[in-house]
């Protein structure tokens, strides 16, 4: 037998626990004591009249009590009426007893015929035949009544024929000497044979509700009347006395009768007589399993019935004619009764099953239709798991002929990967309880033919199961698609869409488990952190487009390169990580030697040409490294690798950088800073100190610098090489809107400040350093030249009261789009001055394209220029070049009269330093301006040089700067240089 016919054959486990038997054994003890002291004569004569009469009688007491006791306590019972009945019953039978044991017992006198006894016992059967008639279940149709009236007269006439040929005949010619004794001697055979015909009648047709309570009144009153119909027959008659053994059998008819109502309380519990819980206990009954054909043969007995009655009238007759006894009147008119009876009952059966043949081969071609024409295969699996019945739809869903799948088993079926939990899934659910579990639900792969193999042979399939006498019911369909759109969204969710290198979430999750796993001991387990350098200038230049083929190429070559055992993932943007599993070596030098090998591999494998749209294009890789580290957490590694990678970035680019804990120390630090900046300019605690521009030949202020410093609580002052390199290169999103937030203050109060001295007649311009990346920004994180528009606007400066010196040395700033916003600012009186002139490549560029009108020498090469003869000669080649543009010349950190005199003497025209002055407040700054000069020093014997000076431009207002200051270049375009473009 295969497995799952294995498991199909296995019966259902048992439910529930025993029922207690106290009961029954206390009912058997009681009766059984009463039976031996009867079969014994009670030990004396009068002990046995006793026993016999009121003995009798407290037992039918009893029964009425306990019945009518029921029957109160239960009012929404549909079966209280029957036992009120049954109590009225048994209270007719304990009056009766009781009157004849007064006539006997008290009164010692023999019992009159007929009697008040009499009457008790004749009222005893009417009750009881209703009770029994509200016990059944009753028909739902006309016929139905009329068959269940002639089942109960077919039998009453059997057994009336039946008794009138044996005996009631004669009883009714000989016995007694008056009518009322005639017709007594016969009411108790009629009312018994009603009685007994009721209790055949029913026991077939007993409601399925309390069948214990019902099946134990029936017996109570078929045990009953059989003591009566013993009593009935002259023979015992003639003998009876009271306390003798037919007694037992009345007295354990009255004490069953009193135990019946309580069987369903006791094993269905307090809610037993509820219409909704007699329901369920009907369908869990109904489920519950029962011996092989106990059931069937119930079924034909109860057919049979009828049938067997007619056979005893029959056999009544044959009887007499037999004997050559003349046929009784009474026995012909019952005979042809019962025979009447029969004929029309056969005749409505007979139309009763036409009708249901009909309706039957209606459903069936219903329920034929539905399961033909069904998308889902139904499938009938036999109890040894053979599949008996498979519906047509099968050579559709599988792409197998339903012929060809009946016959075999389902283990050949199954997918053998799937069969084990198949296997265990129907073995859990045949060992439930119907009634909790009625179905459930299997999903598995199966055998599909070759129409619908597919790729390999296999479909998965979705089942409902339901139990089917003994076996299981499979509805199943076809969800191949639906487990491969799961496979794929699942895929989706854990891998990056362009380049379909799992993801963060999944990569987070792969190094949680080499972390914490079982491989947590190997640490020299690492992670790469990989950034594409110059990727967003790829973007930039080339489009984004190519910016995504460049990524999905460099995704190729990291999955590549590295090991089979090893993970890469890509984080985001240009960001990709890769887990390099341990190899369970403990020497640091060893696994950083062995990592930092292969992390250099992968930074030259990325750092090669991409070849995109028919270009080379490159990008370098800077890769930070982490080591798991005992107890180190899975977030905690990743951060590692992340701030290894970024001092990667800051030492140079295209490198690989290890970990080491100083870095986290400076983040802390950074973070500090940042914090402490974020609250200073909630606080206001920022201030400006101006730095005097003085022109080198006169010693007069041209202009002033604005430099922002911050005061802290504690009172010191922070230059702006202190918290500017947080401010500019913070790399999240919220240190860029305070170093933005920084950058629009030191403006809004350079300008007012400068406002307040030309209002005071001191209109010297300002000069404001700000970052061409600023100036590319948009209203949240930039300046653009509105805002700066309407600053000048707000505070009534005149044309040349300002001017922006731009701080950039990045060569990817797109220099058109920098050029057309100095355009702009230009037209509205800006002068623009270069920052960092001779500092780098993107200086000289900014020189050819932008429209510069100053130029600011760097620090670096006004520091050595008096000692270094070759310094001297670049920087006078610079000032030339300046001179040659038309540009004025403005050089920073002039320390010494030495440097003065160098720098005039090649041709610079403006600076500014300590020879001059440092940085100064208000205050101080309006007593310089008003002294109006510094003294320069002047070297004996030499004249005054020549001083450069620019002519004005076409402004918005009116007013012109003196000769002193700063002079405007013509406005032109980058075209219009003098020096052809390189």
């Amino acid at each position: 037998m295969s497995a799952p016919g294995a498991v199909l054959s296995r019966p259902p486990a048992p439910a529930g626990s025993p029922p207690s038997v106290v009961p029954q054994v206390t009912l058997a003890v009681v009766c059984g004591g009463y039976a031996i002291g009867a079969a014994l004569g009670w030990g004396s004569h009068e002990v046995a009249l006793f026993m016999g009469d009121f003995g009798l009688s407290v037992a039918a007491l009893l029964a009425a009590v306990s019945c009518g006791l029921y029957a109160h306590r239960h009012r929404g019972s549909r079966f209280r009426p029957a036992w009120m009945l049954f109590a009225a019953s048994s209270g007719m039978a304990g009056v009766g007893n009781g009157v004849w044991g007064w006539y006997e017992v008290v009164l010692r006198a023999p019992v009159p015929s007929p009697s008040l006894a009499d009457f008790c016992f004749l009222l005893f059967a009417p009750p009881a035949i209703v009770g029994l008639l509200v016990l059944a279940k009753r028909p739902v149709t006309r016929a139905g009544w009329v068959c269940l009236g002639l089942d109960a007269w077919l039998i009453a006439g059997s057994l009336l024929t039946l008794s009138w040929s044996l005996a009631l005949a004669h009883t009714a010619h000989f016995q007694g000497t008056s009518v009322a004794q005639s017709a007594l001697s016969l009411a108790y055979p009629l009312l018994d044979i009603v009685l007994v015909s009721m209790v055949l009648a029913l026991h077939f047709r007993r409601s399925s509700v309390h069948r214990s309570a019902v099946n134990t009144a029936i017996a109570a009153l078929a045990l009953t009347v059989l003591c009566d119909a013993l009593f009935s027959s002259p023979l015992l008659r003639d003998h009876y006395r009271s306390g003798q053994i037919l007694d037992a059998g009345w007295f354990a008819g009255s004490i069953l009768l009193a135990y019946a109502p309580w069987v369903a309380r006791r094993t269905a519990g307090a809610a037993a007589d509820d219409p909704q819980c007699a329901a369920d206990d009907f369908q869990r009954a109904a489920r519950r399993a029962q011996p092989p054909g106990s059931r069937p043969i119930a079924g034909s007995l109860a057919a049979l019935t009828p049938y067997l009655a007619a056979a005893v009238c029959t056999l009544g007759i044959l009887t007499n004619v037999l004997d050559g006894r003349r046929i009784d009147r009474v026995v012909l008119f019952t005979g042809c009764t019962v025979v009447l009876a029969l004929v029309v009952r056969q005749g409505i059966m007979l139309l009763d099953n036409i009708t249901l043949t009909q309706e039957l081969a209606q459903k069936e071609n219903h329920f034929r239709s539905l399961v033909q024409g069904s998308s889902d295969v139904i499938m009938i699996a036999a109890p040894t798991g053979v599949l008996r019945y498979v519906s047509p739809a099968a050579a559709g869903v599988y792409g197998r002929d339903a012929e060809e799948l009946v016959g075999s088993e389902l283990a050949s079926l199954i997918h053998p990967e799937d069969l084990g939990r198949v296997v265990h899934e129907v073995r859990r659910f045949l060992a439930a309880a119907p009634e909790k579990e009625p179905t459930t639900r299997i999903e598995c792969r199966f055998r599909a033919g070759a129409q619908r193999s597919g790729g390999d042979g296999w479909l998965n399939v979705e089942s409902t199961v339901n139990r089917h006498h003994g076996g299981l019911i499979f509805n199943s369909r076809d969800v191949t698609e639906r487990v491969r759109l799961q496979a794929q969204l699942q895929h989706n969710a854990s891998h990056d869409a362009l380049t379909d290198l799992p993801n963060r979430a999944l990569f987070t999750e792969r190094v949680s488990k080499a972390v914490t796993g079982r491989r947590a001991s190997d640490h020299d387990t690492a992670v790469l952190y990989i950034d594409l350098d110059g990727f967003k200038q790829v973007n930039d230049t080339i489009g984004h487009q190519a910016g995504d083929e460049l990524l999905v190429q460099a995704a190729r070559r990291l999955g590549e390169s590295v090991r089979s055992g090893d993970i890469a993932a890509r984080l985001g943007g240009d960001e990709f990580a890769a887990l390099i599993t341990g190899e369970g070596t403990r020497d640091r030098a060893k696994r950083e030697f062995r990592v930092h090998e292969i992390a250099d591999r992968l930074r030259i494998k990325l750092s090669e040409p991409y070849r995109i749209d028919g270009r080379d294009v490159r990008v370098a890789a800077s890769i930070g490294v982490a080591f798991a580290d005992p107890g180190i957490t899975p977030a905690a590694l990743l951060r590692n690798a992340d701030m290894a990678m970024y001092r990667a970035k800051q030492a140079g680019k295209g490198r690989v950088e290890m970990y080491a804990p100083q870095m986290q120390a400076e983040v802390v630090q950074r973070a500090e800073l940042a914090g402490k900046l974020r609250t200073a300019l909630h606080d206001g605690e920022f201030t400006l100190l101006h730095q005097p521009v003085v022109e080198l030949t006169s010693g007069k202020v041209t202009a002033i610098a604005a430099h922002a410093r911050w005061r802290s609580a504690e009172g010191i002052l922070f230059t702006p090489a202190e918290f500017l390199r947080v401010g500019d290169r913070g790399r999240r999103t919220e240190d860029g809107e305070r170093a933005a937030e920084l950058s629009r203050w030191q403006l809004a109060a350079a300008l007012e400040q400068a406002a307040a001295r030309h209002r005071a007649g001191h209109t010297a311009p300002v000069a404001i350093r700000l970052s061409a990346r600023r100036l590319l920004g948009g209203e949240r994180n930039g300046t653009p030249p509105k805002t700066i528009e309407a600053l000048l606007d707000r505070h009534g400066l005149p044309p040349g009261s300002i001017v922006l010196e731009l701080a950039e040395n990045d060569p990817r700033i797109p220099l058109d789009e920098l050029e057309r916003r100095l355009v702009a600012l230009r037209r509205l009186g800006v002068r623009i001055a270069l920052d960092g002139f001779g500092s780098g490549y993107a200086a000289m560029s900014a020189l050819r394209r932008l429209p510069i009108d100053v130029v600011r020498l760097d620090r670096g090469l006004v520091d050595g220029v008096v000692e270094s003869p070759r310094l001297h000669k670049i920087t006078s080649g610079l000032l030339r070049i300046a001179a040659d543009l038309g540009m004025q010349s403005v050089a920073d950190g002039v320390d010494l009269p030495e440097q003065v005199l160098a720098l005039r003497s090649m041709g610079c025209t403006h600076g500014m330093g300590l020879a001059f002055a440092g940085p100064v407040d208000e205050l101080r700054l309006r007593r310089a301006l008003s002294r109006g000069s510094y003294p320069v020093p002047e070297p004996a014997g030499e004249g005054r040089a020549v001083v450069l000076t620019g002519s004005g431009v076409p402004a918005r207002r009116g007013a012109a700067t003196g000769p002193d200051s700063l002079g405007h270049p013509p406005l032109r375009s980058n075209s219009e240089t003098s020096v052809p473009p390189t």
